[in-house]
């Protein structure tokens, strides 16, 4: 078989990686973006808590999908895709110049239509784990790093994005008529958070943008119902050489190493195992820390050393998401030892920061570069 063209090997793998840049955006440029609405916002400090509660609540996203193959067995996953990224771009575009709105709820002010709109992005982002993926499984493997790439860019992106944007504060000048009088002077934000939105809706369109010309590009997938195992990635779209499935160095059989027979059941039988239990505790333990326990306390452990400190915090911090996968591509850790030691590293930082979060507003070292440094 001839090799492919070049040029559209490469469209091909950039289509990809922009059609995964937009399974995440939305929530990552909701939660980058914090530090510049929560003080806006009625919820104040409370508001990452309550983001918190609707990125959970939007896992039922996961079920809406199962509810549809249920219903609809053996449809395409390109319906499903095409509104989980309606959802996204119409949701940014509205979060844009209704942000800020409140409404009173049981006598209290609430920010109704940011919460709403958030909890909408969640159930969009959350169902894009399971509808991207398939339609990806048509691909040749190589394809799915080009993806994942794409997946970081979804996180990286609206970071960058927010330390250009920077925080506002509050800064004491002399007062140009009488210069022993200091007053206080509010420097906002470069671009105001509607403004960030807006960008962030652009990234999303340009995502929708890239899965459609991923549909003209490549041939309809075959559906779940005539396709065999491992049918689909034999699929490959017109140009695209068809190759040997990657073995992935995170799946090499301990049969392999040892020169052992394998078992009837050697995955079973490997999740049963001590290890394999040790491993999904760990992962248990940094999920509930990572996604739920450190985010929803951030502001109270973070806000009492500045404005500054807490936006870097959340800007570095989901930047470190990303990164940190990238050098998982180069460098791997897989004995239970390093992996423990890591884990146990994390959670003693988390077990610092939720100090931090018990003792606000009063922290230790406010006021001092060291508790900015070391909370950051």
């Amino acid at each position: 078989m001839a090799a492919p063209p070049l040029g559209r090997l490469v469209l091909t793998h950039l289509l990809v990686a922009l059609f995964g840049m937009g399974s995440w955006a939305a929530i990552n440029g909701i939660w980058v973006e914090l530090p510049v609405v929560v003080k806006e916002l009625p919820e104040g400090w409370s508001l990452p808590s309550y983001l918190s509660v609707l990125v959970a609540v939007g896992n039922l996203g996961l079920l809406v999908v199962a509810l549809w193959r249920r219903l609809a067995p053996g449809k395409s996953e390109r319906g499903p895709i095409q509104v989980v990224q309606a959802l996204g771009v119409v949701g940014t575009a509205l979060l844009a110049p209704l942000w800020h709105h409140v409404s009173p709820v049981a006598g209290q002010l609430h920010s109704v239509a940011f919460l709403t709109l958030a909890l909408v992005l969640a159930l969009a982002c959350c169902a894009s784990n399971v509808t991207f993926l398939p339609f990806l499984s048509h691909l040749p493997p190589p394809f799915l790093r080009s993806f994942f790439l794409g997946q970081g860019l979804s996180a990286l992106l609206p970071c960058v994005l927010a330390l250009v944007q920077g925080v506002g504060h509050l800064e004491c000048l002399p007062s140009p008529t009488n210069g022993t009088l200091w007053l206080p002077h509010d420097f906002p934000e470069r671009f105001p958070a509607s403004t960030f939105f807006w960008v962030l809706t652009a990234l999303l369109v340009t995502s929708a943008a890239a899965f459609q010309g991923l549909l003209l590009l490549l041939p309809s997938p075959p559906s779940a119902s005539t396709a065999g195992p491992g049918s689909g990635l034999r699929a490959r779209g017109p140009g695209v050489e068809e190759e040997e499935e990657e073995a992935s160095p995170l799946q090499e059989s301990l049969s392999r190493a040892t020169g052992a027979t394998p078992s009837p059941e050697p995955e079973a039988r490997r999740l049963l195992s001590v290890h394999g239990a040790c491993l999904l505790g760990l992962l248990a333990i940094t999920n509930a820390l990572t996604n739920g326990v450190l985010p929803a306390v951030q502001s109270f452990s973070c806000l009492p050393y500045g404005r500054l400190a807490y936006h870097l915090a959340v800007v570095l911090g989901s930047a470190a998401n990303p990164l940190a996968c990238f050098l998982a591509m180069g460098v791997l850790c897989r004995s239970l030892a390093g992996l423990g030691g890591l884990s146990v590293l994390g959670m003693l930082f988390g077990a610092y920061l939720m100090a931090l979060a018990v003792l606000s507003p009063c922290p230790p070292l406010v006021g001092t570069s060291a508790g900015v440094v070391l909370v950051t």
